[in-house]
């Protein structure tokens, strides 16, 4: 069985921030991959379905970011599902906008719901990062995460929301480095 997590905040406010990428992408995945309906379920929303044939739980926290990692730590110990097991999607400002990068483990690297998860399930779980570029100046990352796209990130966002989507099988078959380059090929990145 796969967990697969989005990172982002609740509500509707919030529904188009940048912080939100994990929220969206998992939300996409669900959706083209037939998941069912999402219902309220170990702090946050969850929905079952199926990637290349494995049993796959999508669950989006709904514990604002900074406590993401009590929903991930609830449903894993449910499921009795490994670390090994669970793939979380979420935004990384080092990276440039439209990039991906697979990797197992290591620190956080700032990410507070990413530190979060670190402390209820240690740091051996797959982090599918999504660049959405640095506004510059560490003083304006907290406004820049916590505001929706702009309206000319659409050039990039649209695309690599359906090549996230499209390529999630892989993710389930633990070919991270397969997901990386199709998702590249598919975005022109």
């Amino acid at each position: 069985m796969l967990l697969l997590v989005g990172l982002g905040n609740p509500g509707a406010q919030y529904a188009y921030n940048r912080h939100n990428i994990g929220y969206m992408a998992v939300d996409d995945v669900a959706h083209r991959h037939g998941f069912g309906s999402w219902r309220s379920r170990f702090q946050g929303q969850m929905a079952e379905g199926s990637l290349s044939g494995r049993k796959t739980i999508a669950l989006k926290p709904a514990t604002f970011m900074n406590l993401s990692g009590q929903s991930v730590g609830e449903a894993m110990r449910f499921y009795k599902i490994d670390p090994d097991s669970v793939v979380v999607i979420h935004d990384e400002l080092d990276l440039a906008p439209g990039k991906v990068r697979v990797k197992k483990a290591g620190g956080a690297g700032g990410h507070n719901g990413i530190r979060s998860i670190d402390r209820h399930i240690g740091q051996d779980y797959w982090r599918v990062r999504l660049g959405i570029g640095h506004p510059g100046d560490k003083a304006l990352v907290h406004n820049y995460v916590l505001h929706d796209f702009s309206r000319s990130d659409e050039d990039w966002l649209d695309p690599l929301m359906e090549a996230v989507a499209d390529c999630a099988p892989l993710l389930a078959e633990n070919e991270p480095e397969k997901f990386m380059t199709r998702i590249a090929l598919l975005t022109k990145g």
